[in-house]
């Protein structure tokens, strides 16, 4: 049985982005047609703002999203379309971003680590007793992540928040995979003694 479309399938379709066509070959149309580049937004725009609002908080996060994509369709051009996702490309746009707001970002950490609130919205159901819980991991966190490197730190949080693998982190940084093996390994190693456990999948949990 064939998969059913859904609404947002025919909306696509309607204004030609086709769901299945690559990055690659989508950026390419959007050479000559820069409406097609929409189409990127719309796959990847509530993944990166994501992991933005993580590391900045949502206001913040909302400016820099809409950076990384006006940066992404000025430097359509210029894309390596033997490359057909882009997702590594845009992570490594956020993050150059991001690391423009390194102020914001450490002083973010710190209100976290005091009060324990992540600004992003939760459901109303959760268990009081599991919020206790969580606020005192992310202080934890929060504290270790602000003693990380900026490299550390980035390379951590594409991993756990972005779920990049080790190769797209390394086209997303521009550098060897050799150096994204050691900078996880040593951000994990640091975040383990002071988190008590994998740290990846505790930040990921928190």
């Amino acid at each position: 049985m064939g998969r059913s479309v859904t609404g947002a399938d025919t909306a696509r379709q309607a204004s030609g982005h086709d769901i299945h066509e690559q990055d690659a070959a989508l950026i390419r149309r959007s050479w000559h047609d820069p409406e097609a580049f929409a189409g990127l937004f719309d796959r990847y725009v509530e993944q990166i703002h994501h992991y933005v609002a993580r590391r900045l908080g949502t206001d913040a996060a909302d400016d820099i999203v809409a950076e990384t994509f006006l940066a992404a369709f000025r430097r359509r051009h210029s894309y390596d379309t033997e490359r057909a996702m882009a997702r590594p490309w845009l992570y490594g746009i956020a993050t150059n971003l991001v690391a423009r707001h390194r102020r914001s970002e450490q002083r973010y950490l710190r209100v976290l680590h005091r009060t324990g609130m992540d600004p992003l919205p939760e459901p109303m159901a959760d268990a009081v007793a599991a919020r206790v819980t969580a606020q005192m991991d992310e202080r934890r966190m929060a504290k270790a992540l602000g003693r990380l490197s900026p490299d550390d730190r980035d390379v951590l949080l594409m991993a756990a928040w972005g779920g990049l693998s080790y190769e797209e982190m390394a086209q997303a940084l521009e550098v060897p995979i050799g150096t994204i093996r050691s900078r996880l390994h040593r951000a994990r190693k640091k975040m383990q003694a002071a988190l008590g456990a994998d740290p990846t999948t505790r930040i990921q949990e928190v």
